[in-house]
């Protein structure tokens, strides 16, 4: 059952803070640029990116409290792992974190399943068929310069 209007608009409030602490919360001197907590914690190498994956699942929480539709849970879920996956890149991750800024995605997907409960969700199947898509071709493509690369420095090596 969905919490009250009031509990529904706390909880979106609390989500829309969190998004903005973590993705927009700083203004670099001299430019427009917002940057958050999360990039700046994924300079903290090995730990940064997971403990601010960890304070973004609590917009996930909050998600699965509204009890979303699964496939928006599954696409907040994976704005999350593809943040938490490229931000563990030294430098390019964190640069990432800032343009991709999964939490005020999530913040955003979250408003709007809520307070448009019907709508369809034929976008977020999409969305997360090509993520999977995507990332099987990669895999794919990387398996098979892998193969290739093995198969050129065997015929070096064996020449």
């Amino acid at each position: 059952m969905l919490p009250r209007d009031e509990g529904r608009e706390h909880l979106l409030a609390i989500a829309d803070i969190l998004a903005k602490v973590l993705d927009a919360s700083i203004k670099i001197p001299g430019t427009s640029w917002l940057i958050g907590l999360d990039p700046l914690l994924g300079l903290i190498p090995g730990i940064g990116d997971v403990i601010a994956n960890l304070i973004g699942t609590v917009i996930l929480g909050i998600a699965t409290r509204l009890q979303l539709p699964r496939i928006v849970l599954a696409r907040m879920s994976l704005n999350l792992l593809i943040n938490g996956t490229i931000g563990a890149v030294p430098i390019v991750g964190d640069l990432f974190s800032v343009w991709f800024r999964s939490h005020a995605r999530n913040a955003v997907l979250l408003r709007e399943a809520v307070l448009k409960p019907d709508r369809e969700t034929h976008a977020d199947w999409f969305y997360v068929a090509g993520i999977i898509g995507g990332t099987g071709a990669l895999l794919l493509l990387t398996i098979a310069f892998t193969i290739s690369l093995i198969y050129k420095l065997w015929t070096m090596v064996s020449v």
